[in-house]
C-alpha cells in the first residue's frame, strides 16, 4: 500500500539536487504539497517546474541554513504557503566535506554544524510544537552509514551526522506522544551531483556492500518517502538504513 499524502504539506531542504529533490518529487507524486527549500532560485524553480508538469503541487522557498534569522524565517513562509500548517519536514540539506582533522579549517567546522546540525535543531523546534498540537506530524532526518563507524578523512562529517541520529531518537521521545513521528535514514554512498568529484572513490567505497554499488536518489528517497507517510505509523526513532547492505559487512 503506498500513503496517500493528499492535503498535507511537506517541507524539504537541500531539495534542489540530488536525494533531496528526488524525496520531493516523490512526496509530491503522492499528493503532498511540497515547498521546495534551498539558496539556487534557478534550480529549485526546475524542480518545481518538473513537479507541476507531473501534475503535482510545489512551490520553491529560497533559504540560506547558515543564519539563524533566515532558518526561522523558512519555518514562517513555509507554513505561510503551506496554508497555515507543515505536516511533513524532511531535513536532507547537508555538507559533507572530507579531509584530515589537522587540515580541517575552524570556519570549516562552523559551516558543518550549522547546516548538518543546527539548521534541522532549529527547524524542528519552530515547526514540530503546532504539529503535536494539531496531534499528527512526520519528521525524517537525513544522517549517513558514516554516522555509525569510524573511516579516516570523515570525522567531521560523520560526527555532525551521529549528532542528528541521537537528536531523532530525542525527538521521537520528545514529540511522539503527541503524534509527531520523528525518523531518520542512514544512506550509503549515493550517485548524486555532490558526489561526482569522488569519481571512482565512491564506487569502491559502495563495492564493500553486498548491493556492490553505489545507490541511486531515488532509492533513498523512496526509504524517506516510506517514513515520511503513515505506512510508517507504527515506527518512531528509527534509523533506517538504505546503504546496499554496509550494516550488515
Amino acid at each position: 500500500m503506498t500513503a496517500d499524502l493528499t492535503g498535507s504539506t511537506a517541507l524539504v531542504t537541500g531539495a534542489t539536487s540530488g536525494i533531496g529533490k528526488a524525496t520531493a518529487r516523490q512526496l509530491a507524486a503522492r499528493g503532498a504539497h511540497v515547498l521546495v527549500s534551498g539558496r539556487d532560485s534557478e534550480r529549485g524553480d526546475a524542480v518545481v517546474a518538473a513537479i507541476r508538469a507531473d501534475g503535482g503541487r510545489a512551490d520553491f522557498v529560497a533559504t540560506d541554513l547558515h543564519d539563524d534569522a533566515s532558518i526561522r524565517d523558512l519555518a514562517e513562509r513555509a507554513t505561510e504557503i503551506g496554508g497555515g500548517h507543515v505536516d511533513i519536514l524532511i531535513n536532507s540539506a547537508g555538507v559533507f566535506p572530507f579531509g584530515s582533522t589537522p587540515d580541517t579549517k575552524a570556519d570549516e567546522v562552523d559551516d558543518v554544524l550549522a547546516v548538518n546540525v543546527k539548521a534541522p535543531y532549529l527547524l524542528v523546534g519552530a515547526l514540530a510544537p503546532a504539529m503535536a498540537a494539531r496531534g499528527h506530524g512526520s519528521i525524517v532526518n537525513v544522517s549517513t552509514m558514516v554516522a555509525e563507524f569510524g573511516m579516516a578523512g570523515t570525522g567531521l562529517y560523520g560526527a555532525s551526522k551521529a549528532a542528528l541520529v541521537l537528536l531523532t531518537k530525542s525527538w521521537a521521545a520528545e514529540f511522539g506522544p503527541a503524534g509527531v513521528r520523528v525518523n531518520a535514514v542512514s544512506p550509503g554512498p549515493t550517485r548524486t551531483e555532490g558526489t561526482l568529484s569522488m569519481g571512482e572513490g565512491l564506487d569502491a567505497l559502495a563495492a564493500a556492500g553486498p548491493a556492490g554499488r553505489p545507490g541511486l536518489p531515488d532509492e533513498i528517497a523512496a526509504a524517506i518517502t516510506f517514513l515520511a507517510g503513515e505506512d510508517a505509523s507504527f515506527v518512531h526513532g528509527a534509523v533506517l538504513p538504505a546503504d546496499g547492505g554496509r550494516i550488515a559487512v
